[in-house]
């Protein structure tokens, strides 16, 4: 379990309690998550083979996809392991700078993700609103462009959170009450004022989430109003189910992450258990849905999919 450790500035290692209060539970816990790791592990290379092989889907929305499929594999990547070796062999303990390079990783590939989906609704919102032009205006170079902001914003706006983690000193315990170093529930272990910390990163959840959320509603209010213009009936009906598949994967990402960050600032009530549910929620089934959604709601994907497996049973 560790110990609160009486006089540390800068503790060599942290201990992580894994899901606080379903300790017992903690092997049983591990049997969806496993399952939800294996279809996103499967399901995201899935994703990548398939377009790396197949020149016709070598297009915006399909690199944004890889794009969002490798984004996935790091995010579920970075905590999933440790967290199995907490709920299978009781083993706690992560080095202190280990404990950092997760965190980074978590926030830097959330950040990421996020814009990414902002990427996608752009490419779903010129697709839909101007067709004829969507080639020329969503170009390979465009596309690069986007694709390089994505990472470099997400790299970049995360980069302080270590480095003022660092700089705190720790002298209460050493005792993270979470599966995995979420960048809030470690600052709440020092002992001097981390207000820097509490207010970059409400500054960076602005910056990323809010404005992200803000455009991909305007887009997708765009969308909608052209959707329900289309004369044919079953138009609209095949591109308002795409849309919403896409809508759908948007939601299931957001409202954890924003519960999540909420509860750690006013949410006092919430039990704990359930709020680090809900922070491993954001980070494992976004990773697991998003190939299965995108995967079977995209033609040329099942299409290609269908052939490969036709193609060895023959």
């Amino acid at each position: 379990m560790g110990r609160p450790s009486g006089d540390f500035t800068n503790p060599s290692t942290f201990i992580l309690l894994g899901i606080p209060g379903l300790e017992k539970a903690h092997v049983w816990i591990s049997i969806p998550f496993c399952a939800m790791y294996a279809i996103a592990v499967l399901g995201n290379f899935t994703i990548l083979f398939i377009v790396m092989i197949e020149k016709s889907l070598h297009g915006p929305m399909y690199y944004f996809l890889c794009m969002l499929a490798v984004t996935d594999l790091v995010l579920s990547t970075s905590i999933l392991p440790k967290m199995l070796s907490i709920f299978w062999f009781n083993s706690r303990e992560i080095n202190f700078s280990a404990c950092l390079t997760q965190m980074y990783f978590i926030h830097c590939f959330s950040g990421m993700e996020s814009g990414i989906f902002l990427a996608m609704a752009l490419d779903r919102y010129v697709a839909i609103c101007d067709p004829l032009r969507h080639s020329t205006i969503l170009t390979n170079s465009v596309v690069c462009k986007i694709g390089l902001a994505v990472v470099l914003r997400g790299s970049i706006l995360v980069l302080p959170f270590p480095f003022l983690v660092r700089r705190w000193p720790y002298c209460r315990t050493n005792i993270i009450p979470h599966s995995f170093c979420e960048h809030m529930a470690v600052v709440k272990l020092a002992c001097s004022d981390i207000r820097v910390s509490s207010y970059y990163s409400l500054s960076v959840a602005f910056c990323l989430i809010s404005l992200d959320v803000f455009f991909i509603t305007v887009s997708y209010i765009q969308i909608l109003r052209a959707i329900f213009s289309l004369r044919r009936r079953d138009a609209r009906l095949k591109t308002f189910g795409t849309c919403g598949s896409h809508l759908c994967v948007i939601l299931a990402f957001y409202i954890p992450i924003l519960f999540s960050f909420l509860t750690h600032r006013f949410g006092q009530n919430v039990a704990l258990h359930f709020h680090v549910l809900m922070a491993n929620a954001y980070l494992l089934v976004p990773p697991m849905i998003n190939p299965i959604i995108y995967g079977v709601r995209t033609k040329q994907i099942r299409d290609k999919l269908l052939r490969l497996f036709t193609d060895k049973g023959t």
